[in-house]
């Protein structure tokens, strides 16, 4: 039975994976920064939680040496911990800007790190990272958080030359618009309360981001290609999932910048 490590499991996404891999019949060591509030997760057959923060190395290192230790083996890491911030650049701090890259790049890099080692000596394994269409192409008020994204994609791509040879497959899933509390509870939106020269630019940017959420796809559908990707032992580096994701990045990549860029700003009336 293979073992597969999941970050940020507590909730959208992540915990839509785990429960499909659980479904499947993977072990599952399900990790989040605070397991103890977790019950749902809890109560599936092979599935255990540890508690994992991926600003924290040494956190990193016990939640993978304890799935190790129980689990045998962990064939699979799905790094999909992080968070959305978006907003008026200007206004953003350097803490908020730190806090965006410190969780979704450089936590990921961890993670990544200790998964790299960790394989390297088992002889392989394979590494999801959960990136977005938003690594490829870029939405109005969402600079920091694409910042991160495409930092990722970067990071991945050069990454898994040097992987190969070892036996390590890495994968990049590209979700479109999800339905996760991205857009609810856990966004962090900034804006300037000196000015007003962004508000109108704000209602309409705001208007047709709220109503692509709506039309999301929801975490499980998500779930199905990391499942699907975690089994794919091919060259293929990225997944995109769900929509407007395809249609768009083959777009972006066909259309000359310009054209790509009218179309846009004419979804938001700009």
């Amino acid at each position: 039975m293979k073992t597969v490590l999941i970050t940020g499991a507590s909730s959208g996404i992540g915990k839509a994976a785990a429960q499909l891999f659980a479904e499947q019949g993977w072990n599952v060591a399900a990790t989040m920064r605070t397991p103890a509030k977790e019950q749902e997760l809890a109560g599936l057959p092979n599935v255990r939680l540890y508690a994992l923060d991926v600003t924290r190395t040494d956190t990193i290192q016990s939640a993978l040496e304890a799935a190790g230790r129980d689990f045998g083996r962990i064939d699979v890491v799905v790094n999909n911990a992080g968070f959305g911030v978006d907003g008026v650049f200007e206004a953003m701090t350097d803490e908020v800007i730190e806090g965006q890259f410190d969780t979704n790049v450089f936590g990921l890099m961890r993670v990544t790190r200790e998964a790299v080692k960790l394989m390297r000596e088992q002889g392989g394994g394979t590494i999801i990272q959960i990136a977005s269409m938003g690594g490829r192409l870029a939405f109005p008020l969402y600079s920091i958080y694409h910042g991160t994204k495409w930092a990722v994609e970067g990071f991945s791509e050069s990454l898994h030359y040097e992987l190969k040879p070892l036996g390590i497959h890495l994968k990049i899933i590209e979700p479109g618009a999800t339905r996760t509390e991205f857009a609810g509870r856990s966004r962090q939106f900034i804006r300037p309360d000196y000015t007003q020269a962004y508000d109108a630019f704000i209602r309409k940017v705001d208007k047709v981001n709220a109503e692509t959420m709506e039309k999301g796809e929801s975490p499980r559908k998500i779930a199905e290609t990391i499942v699907k990707a975690a089994g794919d032992t091919s060259g293929k580096l990225r997944y995109p999932v769900g929509n407007p994701a395809p249609v768009l990045l083959r777009l972006r990549k066909l259309l000359p910048e310009t054209l790509f860029f009218g179309i846009i700003r004419n979804s938001y009336k700009l």
